[in-house]
């Protein structure tokens, strides 16, 4: 059944184990909600998002984005700094372009086992921007 909402969405490859299952929740959910899932875009890592997020924003046909990605706590603190820079542009994308982006990235400071135990976080990214498109519209 074709929703009446077209979103794209942003998937990282890094972590791929964890964000492959994400974005099969993510797209699962969207299914469920009946918002058509017109696009999928892999980039490398979380940093790299906001470019694949601008492209699907200038796109007409695109209501919103959804952006999957698991930032893993490592030996410094590039973890929270990639997420505060993606999230920043994010949000300041979104707000440009007036469509809505849900953050389906979870991280920073976490472990492993803390990213495991979110990817069921991918779903909320796509309730935030459905509930975003029902009352913004």
């Amino acid at each position: 059944m074709a929703g009446k909402h077209r979103v794209g969405i942003v998937c990282s490859e890094y972590n791929y184990d964890l964000t492959k299952m994400m974005l099969d929740r993510a797209k699962e959910h969207a299914k469920f909600l009946e918002i058509d899932v017109a696009k999928e875009i892999m980039v490398p890592g979380v940093y790299d998002i906001p470019l694949a997020v601008k492209s699907l924003l200038k796109d007409e046909s695109i209501d919103g984005v959804v952006t999957i990605g698991a930032v893993i706590e490592g030996e410094t603190e590039h973890d929270q700094v990639v997420i505060g820079q993606a999230a920043r542009k994010i949000t300041d994308l979104s707000v440009e372009y007036e469509k809505p982006v849900g953050l389906g990235i979870t991280g920073p400071g976490m472990s492993r086992l803390q990213a495991e135990d979110r990817i069921e976080r991918a779903k909320d990214a796509v309730e935030a921007v459905a509930k975003q498109l029902k009352n913004l519209r």
